[in-house]
C-alpha cells in the first residue's frame, strides 16, 4: 500500500479502505442494520452523482421520505440513529454491493444505484482529495490516477465496485441510471426515478423539479449552506461546498496525457470486458 494511503486519514476494512470518518466499528456492525421494506438506499462510487440524485428525490412534492446521513458515517451509534426516522427512509452510500449489509439485500430494499464514467469521476475524486481534509493529500494528478487505477483510493477499485453492482442489474429492487444521461436529459431520469419508487407526478411537477435541481442552482445552495450535518449526504464530509465543482461530462481530457489515457484504456478494456454497463460509458471516457 502507499505511503499516501497510509495517511491517517483512511483505514483498511476487509481490503478496502475507508475514511476515519467511518469508524470500524461500524463498518463491522452494518449486518446488524435492520431495514425497513420501503428503505431506499442511493448508492455510487464517490464523485459519480449521488449528491443530484439526492437532491432531486428531496425535490418530489409528495415523497414523504427522510434523506438520512450515509448509512457508513460515524461510529457504531448510527444504526440507533437511524431506527429514529418514522418517514420513508433515503439512505445514501457509497459501499459495494457485497458490503451492503444482509438484511438490505434479504428485504428487498429499493436500490438506485449511478454510474459514471470513470475518467471523469477519477479527475473529480483527485480534486476532492486536494481539498477534503478528510482525505490524505496527494501532489499531482500522476501520482492520483495511479493510486486510482491500483484501487489504492476511498472505496477502492471504481472497477470492482461497478461491477458488483452490475450483477445485480437484472434484480427487480435495483435501478442503474447514468450520470451522462441524466445530463443530456434530465426530465426522462426523473421520472425513471419516480417510476422506480411508485410515484406518480406530472410533467409540471417534473419541470419544476428539472429547474431547482440543475447544478448551478445546487452549487448556489452548498454554498449558502456550507457545514448542514443534516443535509450530509457524502460519506466523507459534511461541507457541502466542496461537493460541487464543476458536474460536466468530458472534463478528463484536459488532465489525462495520452499516455495516461492508454493506460486507463486498457485496464478498462481488460476489467470490463464482459460488462454491458460499459458500453454505455464508452462515449464518453474513450
Amino acid at each position: 500500500m502507499s505511503s499516501l494511503s497510509q495517511a491517517n486519514a483512511l483505514h483498511a476494512f476487509q481490503g478496502m479502505l475507508f475514511s476515519t470518518t467511518s469508524s470500524e466499528e461500524l463498518l463491522r456492525s452494518l449486518d446488524t442494520f435492520d431495514a425497513r421494506e420501503d428503505d431506499v438506499f442511493l448508492v455510487s462510487y464517490p464523485k459519480s452523482g449521488t449528491h443530484w440524485v439526492a437532491e432531486i428525490i428531496e425535490n418530489i412534492p409528495s415523497a414523504k421520505i427522510t434523506l438520512t446521513s450515509p448509512i457508513e458515517l460515524g461510529d457504531i451509534s448510527k444504526l440507533e440513529e437511524l431506527k429514529m426516522y418514522s418517514k420513508r427512509r433515503v439512505i445514501p452510500t457509497h459501499l459495494s454491493y457485497n458490503l451492503l449489509p444482509l438484511n438490505v439485500k434479504q428485504k428487498q430494499c429499493k436500490m438506485i444505484y449511478v454510474v459514471r464514467n470513470p475518467k471523469d469521476t477519477a479527475v473529480s475524486l483527485f480534486h476532492y482529495y486536494r481539498d477534503n481534509p478528510c482525505l490524505p493529500s496527494v501532489e499531482t494528478w500522476a501520482a492520483f490516477l495511479e493510486l486510482f487505477l491500483q484501487g489504492d483510493v476511498v472505496y477502492g477499485s471504481w472497477f470492482d465496485h461497478v461491477l458488483s453492482w452490475e450483477e445485480h442489474k437484472n434484480d427487480k429492487n435495483v435501478l442503474i441510471i447514468f450520470y451522462e444521461e441524466m445530463k443530456k436529459d434530465l426530465s426522462e431520469n426523473i421520472k425513471k426515478i419516480t417510476t422506480f419508487l411508485s410515484i406518480s407526478l406530472s410533467d409540471s411537477d417534473i419541470s419544476k423539479i428539472v429547474e431547482k435541481v440543475s447544478f448551478n442552482e445546487m452549487k448556489t445552495n452548498a454554498v449558502k449552506e456550507k457545514c448542514d450535518t443534516s443535509h450530509t449526504i457524502c460519506a466523507l464530509t459534511s461541507n457541502r461546498s466542496l461537493v460541487f465543482r464543476k458536474g460536466v461530462v468530458g472534463d478528463w481530457i484536459n488532465y489525462f496525457t495520452p499516455r495516461q489515457k492508454k493506460a486507463f484504456d486498457e485496464l478498462f478494456t481488460e476489467k470490463m470486458k464482459h460488462s454491458k454497463l460499459a458500453l454505455h460509458l464508452v462515449d464518453y471516457s474513450m
